[in-house]
């Protein structure tokens, strides 16, 4: 599975959020500033987002985009199918059913996206972000809240 733009952007927004204080609403613009992003892509992705439950929209000049839940809660497949991002290993692939190998590599990519699905969904936001800071801290640097 290779993470897209589409996916990649939507992980640095969302861990972006969770470093806000409270959770409170950031502005796209200042999302955007902080991350390194294009403000009219990342304001779509955030909509869809909004779409799926994640982030709620707050109006309003302190308004902006903030999580809907918990850091802890929203996982690292919620945001990826949030945007559509797909992880399907052979997309409308049927076996031969005249060849066992064919059969048995079916079944076993099959098994290996279920896992990837599993582990996907098993990773938080929380988690993220915790990787992140301890990844600044073997590398001696002060914590950035830069993703």
């Amino acid at each position: 599975m290779k993470l897209t733009t589409r996916g990649h952007y939507s992980v640095k927004a969302l861990l972006d959020l969770a470093l806000q204080p409270g959770y409170g609403p950031a502005s796209v613009r200042a999302i955007a500033q902080r991350q390194d992003l294009p403000a009219p892509y990342l304001e779509k992705l955030l909509i869809e987002m909004r779409r799926a439950g994640l982030v709620q929209s707050i109006r309003g000049v302190q308004g902006g985009y903030q999580l809907a839940y918990p850091p802890a809660q929203i996982s690292l497949g919620h945001i990826l199918e949030a945007v559509g991002e797909s992880i399907d290993p052979l997309p409308r692939h049927r076996p031969n059913d005249d060849q066992a190998e064919d059969w048995v590599t079916f079944t076993l990519w099959n098994r290996l996206h279920q896992k990837l699905l599993e582990a996907l969904y098993s990773i938080s936001l929380e988690d993220l972000y915790y990787d992140a800071r301890s990844w600044q801290a073997s590398q001696g640097e002060a914590p950035s809240f830069v993703v």
